[in-house]
C-alpha cells in the first residue's frame, strides 16, 4: 500500500529513538513520499552516523531538542521505561500545533509519563502498531513490516479529533489497520495477547539456561519447532521487555494469575489421568488458532510482534526453519 495523497501527509517527522519499528516507519515515509524531511535523536554518536550513512533520516542528533524543534509530528520510538525522561525534554520545545505520538506496547504508563509535559497547542495521540521481530537496532527496519498488520490508537480524553486522524492516515499510509480504543483497555488485551506469552517464553527458555550443561546442550540439539518458536520470542529486546513488564504490572500480573490457575487446573488433569479434560482443552484451543488464520493475523513472511520474520526488505531469507 502506498501513499495516494497528492501532498506528503506531513512536512517535517522526528523520531525519538531508531530502533525496528522507527527505522521501519522512517524507511516507508521514505519510500512512499509520506513527509518532506525526515528527522532523529539517538542515544549515541555511533548511532547517529549509522542512520545517516544508511540513509533513513534527513538529519539525526544526539539532542532531543535539535531534533524535534521544527516536526509537525514526533514519534517516540523509545522503550517506555525512557518516556519520563523524554517527555522532561519535550517541555518548551514543541511548536504549536505540533503532534506527540509514540509506538510503545503500554498505553497508560505512556501517557502518564509524556502528556503532563507537553504545551498547549500541542496534540498527544498515543499509537501501538502491533508489528515487529525479534531484531533492534537501525539496520533491522524495513519498510514491510507494518503490512496488514493492527495499530491501535488511544486517543487522550479531549485530544483534537483531527489529531488522530492525521496519525491514523499515517499508519494506514503503512498499509495498516487501525482501531481506537481507551488506553486501560489496550494494556489489558496486550497483557493476555502479547506480554503473557512473552513472560512464558522467558521463562520456558530461563528453565533450560539452568539445566546442566550436558542436558542444555541436548535440549538446544534436538529443540523441536515448539521450543525454536520460544527462544525466538525470548531473542526480543530485554530492554524493552523489562519495561513493558514493568510499566504494565497490574494488567499483567492479572493475566498471569488467571494463567496460574489453568496451568494448576492442567497439572491436575495430567496427574489424575482425565484424558477428556485434556482433549476438550486442546480442541478449544485448536479452535483459537483457526480463528486467528481466518481473521488474516497469521503471515508467512511478516509475523507478529516479537516474533521473527522469514524474509527482509531485500527478499534475504531470515527464517530459522
Amino acid at each position: 500500500m502506498t501513499n495516494t495523497a497528492s501532498e506528503p501527509l506531513f512536512d517535517t517527522v522526528a523520531f525519538i529513538g531508531m530502533g525496528l519499528i522507527g527505522s521501519s516507519l522512517a524507511r516507508r515515509i521514505l519510500r512512499d513520499g509520506l513527509a518532506k524531511k525526515i528527522t532523529c535523536a539517538v542515544r549515541s554518536e555511533a548511532t547517529r552516523d549509522r542512520v545517516l550513512e544508511l540513509g533513513i533520516a534527513d538529519e539525526a542528533y544526539c539532542d532531543i531538542k535539535e531534533a524535534v524543534k521544527d516536526a509537525d509530528l514526533v514519534m517516540i520510538c523509545a522503550p517506555v521505561g525512557a518516556n519520563e525522561a523524554i517527555g522532561a525534554q519535550l517541555a518548551g520545545k514543541l511548536k504549536k500545533g505540533a503532534i506527540v505520538s509514540d509506538v510503545g506496547s503500554v498505553k497508560q504508563a505512556v501517557i502518564r509519563d509524556i502528556a503532563p509535559h507537553l504545551d498547549e497547542g500541542v496534540s498527544f495521540v498515543p499509537g501501538h502498531p502491533l508489528a515487529g521481530t525479534e531484531h533492534s537496532g537501525p539496520d533491522s527496519g524495513f519498510p514491510e513490516l507494518f503490512e496488514g498488520r493492527w495499530c491501535i490508537l488511544t486517543p487522550v480524553p479531549g485530544e483534537k479529533e483531527s489529531a488522530t486522524t492525521r496519525v491514523q492516515a499515517l499508519w494506514e499510509a503503512c498499509g495498516m489497520k487501525v482501531e481506537c480504543m481507551d488506553a486501560d483497555h489496550h494494556d489489558r488485551i496486550l497483557g493476555i495477547t502479547s506480554h503473557l506469552p512473552h513472560l512464558i517464553a522467558y521463562t520456558i527458555v530461563g528453565t533450560a539456561t539452568d539445566l546442566e550443561d550436558a542436558l542444555r546442550q541436548e535440549v538446544i540439539k534436538f529443540s523441536a519447532s515448539g521450543f525454536r518458536d520460544f527462544t525466538r520470542i525470548a531473542a526480543s529486546d530485554p530492554t524493552m521487555w523489562r519495561d513493558v513488564f514493568l510499566n504494565n504490572r497490574e494488567a499483567v500480573l492479572e493475566v498471569l494469575g488467571r494463567f496460574q490457575e489453568d496451568l494448576m487446573a492442567l497439572q491436575r488433569a495430567i496427574r489424575w489421568g482425565e484424558g477428556e479434560k485434556l482433549f476438550d482443552l486442546f480442541t478449544r484451543t485448536r479452535e483459537i488458532r483457526r480463528g486467528i488464520v481466518d481473521a488474516g493475523q497469521y503471515f508467512t513472511n511478516f509475523s507478529a510482534e516479537g516474533e521473527d520474520r522469514q524474509s527482509d526488505a531485500k527478499g534475504k531469507s531470515k527464517s530459522d526453519k
